[in-house]
C-alpha cells in the first residue's frame, strides 16, 4: 500500500513566524516563581516586583544597590548627588534578619553512600583483607572493577564513615586469630 503523499516530505522553517514575541508574552502572564519560603510569605501580590523587594529591604537590580563609583583622572571619586536622598523605608525587615539567620547557620553533610556500595566495601576486605588483586578477581565483582577502581572505593568509604571503619576492622581481627 503506497504511503500519503505530504508525509515523508522535509518540513520547512517558517522565517516569518516571531518566536520571540510569542514567549515573552507566555512569560508576562505567569506569576513570579519565588524560590525563598520568607519571601514568598511577605509577598503582596497586589504590589510590583520593585515595591515588594523594596519593603523587604531587598534589592531587584544589584548594580543599582552597590554602584560601582565612577573614577576620575586624578584617582578621586565621583560624588553621586541622586543616590543618598532616595532611601526607601524597609518595612518588613524581618524577611532580611531570617535570610541572613538561615544563611549563617552551618550546613549539613549529604555525603552519604548507598548501601550496596557499603556492604561491597565490606564483603571484599572481609574475605581479600588488602589484596586487591585478589578482590578484582572476586566472582561478587559484578561491574569488572580494576584493582585501583576498588581500592578508590574502599578509601572513599574510610573517608566517609571512619567510626564505622575502625568497629569494622576491629571486628575482623579476632576471627583472623581465631583461625590461625
Amino acid at each position: 500500500m503506497p504511503k500519503a503523499k505530504g508525509k515523508t516530505r522535509r518540513h520547512k522553517y517558517s522565517y516569518n513566524l516571531n518566536r520571540k514575541r510569542l514567549y515573552r508574552s507566555a512569560r508576562r502572564r505567569a506569576a513570579p516563581r519565588i524560590a525563598c519560603s520568607h519571601i514568598r510569605h511577605a509577598w503582596d501580590p497586589s504590589k510590583s516586583v520593585a515595591q515588594n523587594l523594596a519593603e523587604m529591604g531587598l534589592s531587584e537590580d544589584p548594580n543599582k544597590a552597590l554602584p560601582i563609583p565612577k573614577k576620575l583622572v586624578s584617582g578621586v571619586e565621583a560624588e553621586s548627588s541622586g543616590q543618598q536622598s532616595g532611601k526607601k523605608i524597609v518595612r518588613k525587615p524581618y524577611v532580611v534578619n531570617e535570610m541572613e539567620y538561615e544563611a549563617s547557620l552551618p550546613e549539613k553533610k549529604s555525603n552519604t553512600l548507598s548501601r550496596d556500595l557499603i556492604d561491597y566495601v565490606r564483603y571484599m576486605i572481609q574475605n581479600h583483607g588488602e589484596n586487591y588483586k585478589e578482590m578484582a578477581r572476586d566472582e561478587k565483582n559484578y561491574y569488572q572493577d580494576t584493582p585501583k577502581q576498588i581500592k578508590r572505593k574502599i578509601n572513599v568509604y574510610k573517608n566517609f564513615y571512619p567510626e564505622e571503619y575502625k568497629e569494622f576492622m576491629a571486628s575482623l581481627k579476632p576471627e583472623k586469630m581465631d583461625v590461625q
